[in-house]
């Protein structure tokens, strides 16, 4: 199913080609009206009631539940990914000698939990490198052994969208015991997880990319295990048990399933009603539908690359929604006019969005993008490579 073109429901000047989604997503309309009258609302606290300090993240945690095939009572709402993985490092074991695997050059949201980690209990991290001709899932599965206690990974590669077979990996961390903590900040939202069958401890996600909500306001998944004896990293009022009714305050008992890992102030009374009304739209249009339109985009986009003697990876090792493309003119230093990043800005200059944050421009296009962005796109790598 694809969805037809959703520019109109964001406020993109019509110059803007915004290829940069995986960076932060433009507001929907509806989410920013959602937060005028959330703002507005803040000039009368007196007319806020008891249930509105609770109610609209109830309405969260079952909308992200739905979307991720899971129940209200296994979500926590937090700041940001790194308190959902710092959350998560705080719980899952590891003991002296025992490893945590990750990715080579992995976004420091699941990699600097994971080294303070091995410093304080006396482990170590372990860094997959891919081979000639390998994926990342091959290198993380050759480096999970007996000795891995923890597997921090993210459904792709936030550089240039390599994809990871998370269900291959998933089943070589459960085969040696292993702890599975997922930050899917790049994924979820746009295109489908399985947890039935991925089966993490913990997954961690932002709100303010493929969710479509705003910056500040995130969410992680905890399993049954932890939802019923983990610790949380603060301790607040608010995730105590019967905290709604505000006289029961003083409390030993946690709040049911995953609240107990909620963050202070989660009732966030103008981010939270910007978040439920984007998880709203991307319900509305399906995550499968999402994934399945930018596909197509970025399918007939690294065509258009390749016809030109750039570099993408092939159809299976890329995600439907982020397009990693190689110049091999360009070289790999940032202090170089001809790198990645200097080219980044000059594309910018001309108000074609793309990011470099590493060996690749990675385009990362939403349902308000076109082939006419590509085109935009394509034309001034064009000029700016070939002259």
């Amino acid at each position: 199913m694809s969805i037809p073109n959703a520019r109109a429901l964001f406020e993109i000047p019509d110059d803007i080609s915004y290829l940069n989604h995986a960076a932060m997503a433009p507001h929907l309309r509806s989410v920013t009206e959602a937060g005028k009258r959330a703002l507005q609302s803040q000039l009368t606290p007196w007319a806020r009631t008891a249930t509105e300090w609770f109610a609209p993240a109830e309405e969260l945690r079952t909308s992200l539940a739905q979307l991720l095939g899971t129940t209200a009572d296994s979500i926590a709402l937090v700041p940001s990914a790194s308190y959902g993985i710092a959350t998560a490092a705080a719980n899952v074991p590891l003991s002296r000698g025992q490893t945590i695997a990750v990715m080579d050059h992995e976004f420091p949201s699941q990699y600097y939990a994971w080294r303070e980690l091995a410093k304080k209990k006396g482990g170590r991290v372990v860094t997959a490198t891919r081979n000639a001709n390998e994926c990342w899932s091959e290198a993380l599965v050759r480096i999970i052994d007996r000795n891995t206690a923890i597997v921090a990974i993210t459904p792709c590669h936030w550089m240039d969208g390599a994809r990871v077979d998370l269900e291959q990996v998933a089943d070589r961390a459960h085969s040696v015991g292993a702890a599975l903590v997922v930050d899917a900040s790049q994924y979820f939202g746009a295109a489908p997880l399985d947890l039935i069958l991925l089966q993490p401890d913990f997954l961690a996600c932002v709100g303010y990319k493929w969710l479509l909500g705003s910056y500040g306001l995130s969410f992680l998944y905890a399993a049954p295990k932890w939802c019923a004896e983990g610790v949380p990293i603060e301790h607040t009022w608010l995730a105590r048990a019967d905290a709604q009714k505000f006289a029961s305050v003083y409390r030993d008992d946690h709040g049911h399933g995953a609240r107990r890992f909620d963050m202070g102030e989660f009732p966030q009374f103008t981010l939270l009603p910007m978040a439920l009304a984007g998880v709203r739209q991307v319900q509305e249009w399906g995550v499968s539908a999402i994934a399945s339109t930018l596909n197509t985009l970025t399918s007939a986009a690294a065509d258009r690359a390749t016809e030109r003697g750039y570099g993408v990876y092939p159809p299976d090792q890329r995600v439907p929604h982020i397009l990693g493309i190689r110049v091999p003119q360009l070289r790999r230093s940032d202090s170089n006019n001809d790198s990645y990043p200097a080219l980044a800005a000059q594309l910018a200059s001309e108000k074609i969005y793309v990011s470099a944050p590493g060996e690749a421009l990675r385009l990362s296009p939403y349902l308000y993008s076109s082939m006419s962005d590509f085109g935009r796109f394509f034309d001034a790598l064009d000029q700016r490579v070939r002259g």
